[in-house]
This record gives C-alpha cells, structure tokens and sequence, in this order.
C-alpha cells in the first residue's frame, strides 16, 4: 500500500534528545490528555448547575469522546504534512479558547459545544506530540522517548480526576478549566522557546490522501479490525466504571467531596504499572493469551465492584483489577498493531484510538441512563455483560488472526 508508506521525513534529530525535551514531551502529553477527562469526577455539579438530569449527564462525556473521534479522523494526520511546531502551538491556542469557553458556558449547548472542541484540540495535542517525540528522537532511542511520552499520557489522566475533583471543592468547577487553560498558555509558551522544527518533504501524501489511506488501513488490516474492537468493549467498560462512580460516591452513605472521588483514580497506578509486563509478553509471541487472561480478570473485577456500597476496600480491590486488565489489553493491542505496518504507526495509532473514542462514548452514555434506571447494581450488571461479550469476541476470533501475530505459548 504505497499511500501507507509515505510519510513525514523530519530534520535530523540530534544523537540524544536531552533528558529536560523528554520531559517536557512526557509532561506536555500528560497536561493535554488530562483536559479530555476533567469532567468525570464533575459530573454530578454539572447535572445541578446546567438542570441535567442523571440519566442525560453522560452525555457531557459522549461530547468529549466525538472531539476525541473528529481529531483522529481529521487534525492528527496533519502532523504528516505541517511543521508540527506549527500544528501544535496553533492547537494550543485554539485549546485555550475553547476551555475558556466551557468555563464561561451558561447553557448545555455551550457546554456540551465546548465539551466537544476540548476533546477534539485535546486529543489533537496529545496523539501529535507522541508522534513528535517518536521523529525528533534518533531511532536507537525511540523506545525510550515514546514510552515515556506515553507514560506521561497515563499520569496525566490518572491525575486528572484527582485535580479536577480538588480544584472543584476550592473553587467550583469553572475554575477546573480556567486552571487548565492557564496551564496550556504557559505550555505553550515553553514549547514555543523548546521545540525543534519538523518540516514535511516535497514527496508528502495530500491531505486527502493522508485520510484515504487512513480508510484503507481500517478497511484491509484484520489486526487492527480485531483488536480495535477488543479496544472499543474495553474502553466501554472503563468509562462505564468511571462515569458512574461519581453519582453513588457523591450520595449517602458516603458523601464524598469532589476531590475524595478524583482520588479514587490513583489507585489505578498500581494496575497500569503491572500491566507493563504484558508489552514483553506480547513480543514473545504471548499476546493472544496475555489478552484472554486480562479480559477474564476484566470481567472479575466486577464482581469486588458490586460490592462498592457496602466496602470501600472492594472497591479498591475492584479497580485495581479493572485497570490491570484494561492497560494489559491495551498495551497488547498496541504491541500487535503497529507490527503490522511499522512505516505507518502514526496512523495507525488514529486509526487504533478512533475504536477507543467510540467505545468510550457509549460506555459514558449508557452508565448514567442505567444508573437514573437501576442503581449501581445496575452499572454493574451492564460493566460486566460488556466484559462477557469482549471475552466472547475474543474467543471467536482467535482463528482469524494471522500467523505472524497469532502464536501459542
């Protein structure tokens, strides 16, 4: 697939990016992520500021994760054929904006308008610097720079809930993006003085071209069909999870504050940091059963998260379990994927995390309808019938995997 092939030739990076540009990479990732997921734990204040009832709250969510859809569709393959020192500050501007923009909203559709653009420059900002920091690096430490990049994308949306929750209990929720948008000027402040250029050739694909062979890929690669779905049912769940939790968490018998819920999310660091090891499974040719393992545990973590209203170590138990299972998936589908074409893994990653935008959105707007409906039992109950059919997905589709990615232990 010749389109596939062509892509971004970048200046010369130099022998070793200095250990402050990765930083600043890994930060930069994690501050702009973090700005796609500050409304979970600010659901309920939303619900009471704007009269939306529970049952349509989610819908705040399912806005955020269209814009997360529309960059990966449209802003992110930019990066292929712009000055992405130029994408990105322009980005950021219009970031700013928007941000100040849901903090200033007065009506749903403002909000809801506002919600949309944050995810869409968010995500847009997040998936462009990963792809920077995988150019500006020299190929014999490529790894290293991307995973930490990548890295700095799980902080950042680990600690999201947890900032957005404090700053919420001190100063109300506008003051969450008034915060965030303060946060992305002087971001863009220090990229502006920081980064290198990284200009297209003369030989680069139009844009049309660039979105065509975005098409093509999801159209001819069985690996990424099969694992994008898998991405799509586990990124359902998450959200089912973690756009619920708010609303029992927020009422009696416990009444937590905002920043007591955003709390909660810390406690999926310790999954993601065991979920590490299912990248070197996965390159042993382990990746299939590292995955039907993780799904298994996926759908078991629901059954200590049944028990959220009546045992706070449940639910503790329960969502180290989930994020255990759902970062070994993760990590596994990126592993498989991008071996399929390693010339075209900027792509990829949009064409990958477009399954994860659509997964997330609906996870968000059916939580609340069945929590308004059923209660957690309820969320739980839907959380783990999610889970069976990824693991039932899993098991039929085994035999359509190729060889090369397809191996037995």
């Amino acid at each position: 697939m010749s389109s596939v092939a062509n892509s971004v030739t970048p200046s010369r990076p130099p022998a070793t990016m200095p250990r402050a540009m990765v930083m600043l990479f890994a930060c930069a990732s994690g501050l702009s992520v973090a700005n796609v997921y500050y409304a979970q734990p600010l659901l309920d204040a939303l619900a009471a500021d704007f009269s939306i009832s529970q049952a349509a709250v989610g819908g705040v969510i399912t806005a955020t994760q269209i814009g997360c859809g529309l960059a990966l569709l449209l802003l992110v393959p930019l990066g292929d054929r712009m000055d992405r020192r130029g994408l990105m500050l322009l980005q950021l501007g219009a970031l700013i904006m928007a941000l100040i923009g849901v903090a200033a909203a007065t009506t749903p559709i403002a909000l809801l308008s506002g919600m949309l653009a944050v995810g869409l420059l968010g995500t847009a900002m997040t998936q462009g610097l990963i792809a920077y920091a995988a150019t500006a690096a020299a190929p014999e430490e490529r790894g290293r720079v991307v995973g930490a990049t990548q890295g700095g994308v799980v902080i950042g949306l680990l600690l999201a809930r947890v900032m957005a929750g404090l700053i919420a209990d001190l100063a109300g929720w506008r003051a969450v993006y008034l915060a965030s948008a303060a946060a992305m000027a002087a971001l863009a402040f220090m990229l502006w003085r920081t980064l290198p250029e990284q200009r297209p050739v003369d030989r680069l694909l139009s844009y049309p071209q660039l979105l065509l062979s975005m098409t093509s890929l999801l159209s001819r690669e069985r690996v990424l069909q099969i694992r994008g779905m898998l991405a799509l049912l586990m990124f359902a769940v998450f959200n089912i999870f973690w756009s619920a939790l708010v609303l029992p968490l927020s009422e009696p018998p416990y009444s937590f504050s905002h920043t007591t819920i955003g709390a909660f999310g810390l406690v999926g660091v310790v999954g993601a940091l065991a979920a590490a090891r299912a990248g070197h499974w996965a390159d042993r040719g382990l990746g299939q059963w590292t995955t039907g393992l993780a799904l298994l545990l996926l759908l078991v973590s629901w059954l200590p998260l049944w028990f959220t209203m009546v045992s706070l170590w449940a639910l503790v138990l329960g969502i180290i379990i989930l994020d255990l299972a759902g970062q070994a998936i993760h990590v596994t589908n990126q592993s498989m994927i991008f071996s399929t074409h390693p010339q075209a893994q900027s792509r990829l990653v949009g064409c990958y995390m477009l399954f994860y935008a659509v997964g997330s959105g609906l996870g968000a707007i059916a939580t609340t309808a069945t929590y308004a409906a059923a209660g957690w039992a309820g969320v739980c109950v839907l959380g783990a019938l999610v889970s069976l059919l990824a693991l039932a997905f899993w098991l039929v589709t085994m035999r359509f995997m190729p060889k090369t990615v397809h191996q037995s232990p």
